[in-house]
């Protein structure tokens, strides 16, 4: 009963991430080159046998290390922000009487259900330099317009705004869900002893939803490091390569530079930095659990 399933993981996953490691293995000839340029300091018989050439190619390119860079830049800044608003959020509908609560879900999960490419373009006309509707209340309100997708501050402010926009409904629903598990006899002792709302918060609901919270920041982690579609139809990386991430880096230099060996090596250095970063959370949780 299990063996479609398998054959399905196997075919879409397990097969895809082997043959991703095979292709960063090969050495083309437009990379070794310049690699071999950098390991002079080797000997010649280990400077052109040793694999993944590919990525000690990469470590040698600038471009790369400001996609480390931004990638990290965007992960935690986006996973940080979607947990307050996600938190804030949920609180709001939690304390909304039971009778309302279906409208608020829903309103606020659109942001999230909608295909993210396609919000992203109601967001690419926002942000268009001649046609912004931020710049035409700018302007209307005194300000100088802004080039959101023309400077690199600004554009990396972008993607990330759009990424929280369309995020935070996903940490809300999971608080929500969280904060329904809360005993209200814990709020009850707290208010009793003098307890105002901070501390309830920091002493009774923070600490009801840590796990929650912490298995959320990891999947939502693990999907804003890989995200490809806001990045790409916003501002495609640009301007100068500004706000590259891994995902649309790896796609402009393996299909449309058409170096799928490169392209490969760089989808695959996210792996040890995804990986580091579950093993940290998962084994909190853990401890966590074995304290209970």
């Amino acid at each position: 009963m299990a063996l479609p399933l398998i054959i399905l993981i196997f075919g879409l996953v397990i097969y895809p991430a082997f043959y991703a490691v095979y292709l960063s293995t090969l050495r083309k000839s437009m990379t070794s080159v310049a690699w071999m340029r950098n390991c002079a300091w080797l000997p010649d018989i280990i400077c052109t046998h040793l694999p993944f050439g590919n990525i000690q190619f990469l470590f040698t390119r600038e471009t790369f290390w400001k996609v480390v860079y931004q990638s990290c830049l965007f992960a935690i800044t986006a996973v940080i922000f979607k947990a307050l608003l996600g938190f804030i959020l949920a609180h709001f509908v939690h304390n909304i009487p039971a009778k309302g609560q279906r409208k608020w879900r829903g309103m606020l999960l659109i942001p999230w259900v909608i295909p993210p490419a396609m919000s992203t373009l109601a967001w690419l006309w926002l942000f268009d330099p001649s046609y912004s509707a931020f710049n035409y209340v700018l302007t209307g309100a005194g300000f100088d317009r802004i080039p959101w997708t023309g400077d690199a501050n600004w554009a990396r402010f972008a993607v990330i705004l759009v990424n929280i926009w369309v995020g935070a409904p996903f940490f809300m629903i999971m608080y929500l869900a969280a904060l329904k598990s809360v005993p209200d006899q814990l709020y009850e002792a707290a208010a009793i002893d003098g307890a105002n709302w901070w501390q309830r918060i920091w002493y009774v609901t923070l600490p009801m939803m840590r796990n929650i919270i912490a298995i959320t920041a990891l999947f939502s982690t693990i999907v804003t490091f890989a995200n490809f579609d806001i990045v790409r139809v916003l501002t495609a990386g640009g301007p100068l390569d500004q706000t590259h991430l891994f995902a649309t880096w790896a796609f402009k230099l393996g299909i449309e530079g058409g170096d799928i060996p490169l392209g490969a090596s760089v989808s695959l250095f996210m792996v040890p930095i995804l990986a580091v970063a579950a093993i940290f959370i998962l084994r909190d949780i853990n401890q966590r659990g074995n304290e209970a």
